[in-house]
């Protein structure tokens, strides 16, 4: 019987950080997306002349990767403080076809959000595992961040892979929610 038990509870405890999972990435996808008129300019667009949302332009300069202190300053700005703790971040430039994979500190179980952004001219694939279980798993279009909510059960160091096919910076911190 304790054992049906702690099955059924641990099932119920993966169900909910499923949802919790679901819950974030969908609410961080319609906030995070960014639409493009190829028609023109942003006031010549339908939803600008219908009193809608303006869409605008992603700026150019972040399609240039950076090195140094502009690399720390572009970090800040991509990954606003959280409300929580932050427990770990990184950021730096990856070269075509490199790929680089770092570890957290050890983190205490409970509900965290990972903040992940890239700034270049392509995409930034980012991985986020937890011993052999994918936590997070996507391929981020530069100029963008999102950010993923993940359920520890348990104290766990997490691996962070990024990897990209051209020129790029990248960030991420872990904060606890």
């Amino acid at each position: 019987m304790g054992g049906k038990l702690a099955g059924l509870v641990t099932s119920r405890r993966l169900a909910s950080a499923a949802v919790v999972l679901l819950l974030g990435l969908t609410g961080t996808l319609t906030a995070c997306e960014y639409t493009y008129d190829d028609r023109g300019r942003p006031e010549d667009s339908p939803a600008a002349s219908a009193g809608g949302n303006v869409v605008l332009p992603p700026d150019p300069s972040l399609e240039q990767t950076v090195t140094g202190d502009a690399l720390d300053e572009w970090a800040k700005s991509a990954l606003p403080e959280s409300q929580g703790r932050s427990f770990y971040s990184s950021s730096g430039y990856l070269s075509p076809g490199e790929s680089k994979t770092e570890q957290t500190v050890q983190l205490p179980g409970g509900t965290y959000a990972v903040t992940l952004a890239c700034r270049g001219t392509r995409r930034v694939s980012f991985s986020v595992r937890l011993g052999e279980s994918d936590l997070v798993d996507l391929t981020l279009g530069c100029t963008n961040a999102r950010v993923s909510v993940v359920q520890l059960d348990t104290d766990a160091i997490l691996n962070i892979t990024v990897g990209a096919r051209s020129d790029a910076n990248f960030a991420y911190r872990v904060s606890r929610l």
